[in-house]
């Protein structure tokens, strides 16, 4: 459904450190790349940008914005986290169950965009039951 999310920075250099590092976590590279913008992802699977802003102003945090980063597993998501935080990114919410079955770090990257490296692991089945 999603193909690929776009988050903006102030510091393309600094930033594109940061998502080499947790996109190769990912087993992710760069695909793409111009003066503006870079993206990382591979074949198949949904990507993420990195761009400074086209119309030439600041880049800002997106209030309630958040990208999710599908981990494998919980050590996946405890590896994920640990990068991004070596990586110049904040601690947002370290790893941990957020409900069952939900497993979730949660950080921002040096422009303070907010992501979240998650694994759902025996969740509950969620679909509403078929009536009659």
């Amino acid at each position: 459904m999603i193909g690929y999310v776009t988050l903006g920075t102030n510091d393309r250099t600094r930033s594109a450190a940061f998502y080499d590092a947790v996109c190769a976590e990912l087993g992710a590279a760069r695909m793409m790349e111009t003066e503006q913008f870079i993206a990382w992802g591979k074949p198949g699977h949904t990507g993420i940008g990195l761009t400074t802003p086209f119309d030439g102003q600041p880049a800002t945090v997106g209030n309630g914005v958040m990208v999710a980063l599908a981990a494998s597993d919980r050590a996946h998501v405890g590896r994920i986290h640990a990068v991004a935080l070596a990586q110049g990114g904040t601690d947002e919410g370290g790893p941990g169950e957020r409900f069952p079955g939900f497993y979730a770090a949660y950080f921002r990257d040096p422009d303070g965009n907010k992501l979240n490296a998650f694994a759902m692991e025996g969740a509950p089945d969620a679909t509403p039951p078929q009536a009659g």
